[in-house]
């Protein structure tokens, strides 16, 4: 009897079946789909609500400065603030007609964590006047200048 609708003349099949390898081939491409993770793409943060105090910090229309200092305060234009504080002031000063620049100033020892975190305040804030200064202090590589 003739499997693939030749001639049953004893001779061996010269072709392949391929029924089979695609049917295994559709099972395996079924379980990898099925298996695959939902990609999410969001990122939960909860961010620090600004707090606009009676003696809020008075942004430059030029230029401020941020200074995160090695024992864990960030300083607006030389006055420690917090988190949100920080975030209002950012807000505050993309309300001018012409965005102050924003210079962020990490001293040699500050926290890691906190200039991460302070980064990522800047970014979601939207300030694109922004720029690392203070670098050259640090041009050799392991060396702390003395302040």
């Amino acid at each position: 009897m003739a499997m693939a609708g030749g001639s049953d003349d004893g001779s061996p099949m010269l072709d392949m079946n391929m029924t089979p390898l695609i049917d295994v081939l559709l099972v395996l491409l079924i379980m990898f789909i099925i298996t695959i993770p939902v990609a999410t793409h969001a990122v939960n943060i909860d961010l620090p609500q600004p707090s606009p105090d009676d003696d809020q910090q008075i942004i430059d229309p030029v230029k401020n400065k941020l200074i995160l200092t090695q024992n864990d305060e960030i300083l607006w234009n030389g006055e420690a603030i917090n988190e949100g504080q920080l975030v209002f002031n950012l807000q505050e000063s993309l309300k001018f007609e012409v965005e102050p620049e924003l210079q962020f100033e990490p001293e040699a020892l500050a926290s890691y964590d906190i200039s991460a975190r302070v980064l990522e305040l800047i970014k979601a804030s939207g300030v694109s006047k922004f720029g690392f200064v203070g670098n050259e202090k640090y041009r050799t590589f392991g060396s702390i200048a003395a302040e």
